[in-house]
């Protein structure tokens, strides 16, 4: 049996500021959607880590499953309730890589060079999936299948689509959206919508 963790909102208004309910899912994203070859794909833990690991597609099939409903909140402002998702467990393969004393941020890198950053602290957290089905169907292409990140308390950008690896840094560094003024975290109960990054950190670079 698949365990499900519960994550929608529960006290207050489940809808955060500024946002209106849909019962449809809107397919948003920049550029063409990737033909994913699921016989060549990897997905990656690197960086600051001390055991850097890499799974192939059958071997993230045999990792162990969850279940995760929550709600999805878009930064374009719209949100949809009780979502069901079902992937691998995000948490245990970053623990898995042994993150090292200093780790405290990721990048997430997707297909098309895409990336997006997080707090290790929000990445970690037991909801996160690295997501194959949404609703009890896999997920399809538009919406980021075969395979996509899925960290339902922040904005649904941060939960890139057709996921490839993390990077665990020392240092946050501003990923595609970041640096054409999304926030640097997105959370939709404070409305961190947009702001500009540290252009120094965007000359630093991510370290490898």
């Amino acid at each position: 049996m698949t365990d499900r963790i519960d994550a929608r909102t529960k006290d207050g208004d489940r809808l955060p500021p500024g946002q209106i309910i849909t019962t449809k899912w809107p397919v948003l994203h920049y550029g063409t959607v990737p033909q994913v070859d699921t016989s060549t794909w990897q997905f990656a833990v690197t960086g600051a880590v001390e055991a850097p690991f890499s799974l192939t597609w059958s071997e993230l099939l045999a990792e162990p499953r969850q279940e995760t409903q929550c709600d999805i909140h878009c930064v374009t402002r719209w949100s949809r309730y009780d979502n069901v998702f079902e992937g691998v467990p995000l948490a245990p393969l970053i623990g898995r890589a042994r993150p090292r004393p200093g780790a405290a941020f990721a990048l997430v890198h997707a297909e098309h060079g895409f990336t997006t950053n997080l707090p290790l602290e929000d990445l970690r957290r037991p909801a996160n999936l690295l997501a194959l089905r949404h609703n009890g169907v896999a997920l399809d292409p538009e919406h980021g299948g075969p395979v996509r990140l899925l960290v339902p308390h922040l904005y649904f950008w941060k939960s890139a689509k057709w996921v490839r690896g993390l990077e665990l840094l020392e240092e946050d560094y501003p990923g595609f959206w970041e640096q054409n003024g999304y926030h640097m975290r997105g959370d939709p109960w404070v409305e961190e919508r947009y702001g500009r990054p540290d252009p120094a950190r965007m000359r630093r670079g991510p370290r490898r």
